[in-house]
């Protein structure tokens, strides 16, 4: 899976969650699962809490983190309200 790939899985919606980054078609935040992984948690102890997140969903964490780290900017489209 690319980049690109497991970015998509990332959302961000400025009516969901106070607008910060999240596990798209969820209201789980980026910075809860990398909170949990930092703090010791396996990614199978992740997806056993929350079965309906994929392997992909705690990667995409991962690699949102990383560019962030990086001080670039991640184009992340906003959504659009409904």
């Amino acid at each position: 899976m690319t980049r690109e790939d497991l970015l998509s899985r990332i959302s961000i919606d400025p009516n969901i969650c106070f607008g910060k980054p999240c596990i798209r078609g969820h209201r789980i935040w980026v910075s809860l699962i990398l909170d949990f992984l930092a703090s010791g948690s396996t990614v199978g102890e992740i997806l056993e809490d929350y079965p309906q997140l994929e392997e992909a969903d705690v990667l995409a964490c991962i690699a949102y983190g990383a560019e962030m780290s990086r001080e670039r900017y991640v184009e992340i489209p906003l959504e659009k309200a409904s």
